[in-house]
């Protein structure tokens, strides 16, 4: 049996976003027997115990809560952990998920483990953001140490691909995607539908524009309110997340004087998310920048039409008609920061549903055949865990 030790700063029950859903995905179809993942993640909930299994994962937890200085603590905490549990267990691999995950790894290194690494690129933050912040820029050396040492770096996007390279790696970059999450397109109960609509508000005749996602600047929230004065007022915009930036957008709904059509759910269960998309009409989600995206690919099995950027990884599978003819149209590409655009595109939805019915299902069945968890499982083991394990 093969070990492996993943670095994730986050990860179940109390976080759930694209990189910590791709990793339970991933390992969950793994066979246990085959290869056994440990994980060093942060100690955000004092109700968490320190080690557990999760799925396929031991997961170990370091630091003292969810503050930002044990956050800024993760990295040498968890470097001591890796060096800890690897004179127990002796691992074959380390697989650090997202960028930032390199500094652990580089300095367990420094600290005697001598182990290959993996390097998985999920962030969703632009490259300048990622590298080139005032407080990143003195240990950038350490994350171009970690690009150029990794045994293999495996990124979602073809936008990521891109990045390796320019922080001096020269190896194989194997792109292997995310997953879209079947749930989104089973059905429910029209009297769980009916009591969910009761719950929000929807009356008879109103139009939801449904937002899923964490309520950070990158995802563009903003820009979808700015849309709402634009739309008829039966357009209302149900925002499902939570997230350091909800005070702002409820002030930019007061400023606007929609606030009335705007609902937060707050955070709620991912399981949740599939229910919330059924009782809504059109998925607006004008990113600023986006790794790939899982919200996007379970919205496209669940059935919503889309208006949506093609920023980063989004133009491997958003495809507008106007925008990439001669590619199967997904979804209503709109430019970012532009609310004009995302009021015509919701408008050409809502005026033309023989449209929406052909694009939603060609949206669905290239959702289902290009992004089915089981065959990125498959091509995770054999191309990326399989090639370093074997060397």
């Amino acid at each position: 049996m093969k070990k492996i030790l993943i670095f994730s700063l986050a990860y179940y029950p109390r976080f759930s976003s694209g990189a910590e859903v791709a990793i339970k995905e991933i390992t969950d179809r793994i066979d246990p027997t085959d290869i056994e993942f440990h994980m060093i993640t942060l100690f955000f909930d004092r109700d968490a115990p320190r080690e557990e299994k999760i799925g396929n994962v031991v997961v170990h937890r370091v630091g003292f809560g969810a503050g930002y200085l044990s956050k800024m603590c993760y990295v040498p905490l968890a470097a001591l952990k890796a060096h800890s549990l690897n004179t127990q267990i002796h691992f074959d691999a380390l697989w650090s998920v997202m960028t930032y995950m390199l500094f652990p790894v580089v300095l367990a290194k420094k600290l005697g483990v001598r182990t290959p690494h993996i390097l998985t690129l999920q962030d969703g933050d632009p490259y300048e953001k990622v590298f080139e912040r005032w407080f990143i820029r003195p240990f950038a050396s350490l994350l171009d140490s970690g690009f150029r040492s990794a045994a293999m770096v495996q990124t979602i996007s073809t936008y990521l691909a891109t990045w390796p390279s320019r922080r001096g790696y020269t190896g194989t970059v194997e792109v292997i995607p995310n997953g879209a999450s079947l749930q989104s397109a089973q059905e429910y109960p029209s009297e769980e539908l009916a009591e969910l609509k009761r719950q929000v508000g929807k009356k008879d005749g109103e139009i939801f524009l449904i937002s899923v996602s964490r309520l950070v600047y990158q995802k563009g929230i903003d820009t979808i309110i700015r849309a709402l004065p634009l739309l008829p007022v039966h357009v209302r915009l149900l925002v499902v997340g939570d997230g350091p930036d909800r005070d702002k957008l409820t002030k930019l709904a007061e400023e606007l004087q929609v606030a009335d059509r705007v609902l937060f759910t707050g955070l709620v269960d991912r399981t949740m998310t599939a229910k919330y998309r059924k009782i809504a009409d059109i998925f607006v989600s004008p990113s600023r920048s986006e790794g790939q995206g899982i919200a996007f690919l379970s919205t496209m099995v669940s059935g919503l039409p889309m208006v949506v950027t093609q920023e980063g990884g989004l133009a491997d599978f958003i495809f507008d008609a106007e925008r990439n003819p001669g590619k199967p149209t997904t979804g209503w590409a709109v430019d970012k920061d532009s609310p004009e655009q995302i009021a015509e595109a919701v408008k050409d939805i809502m005026n033309h549903p023989e449209e929406v019915e052909r694009v939603v299902a060609t949206a669905r069945e290239y959702a289902r055949h290009n992004f089915d968890w089981d065959v990125i499982a498959k091509n995770m083991h054999e191309k990326v865990f399989g090639k370093v394990l074997t060397k």
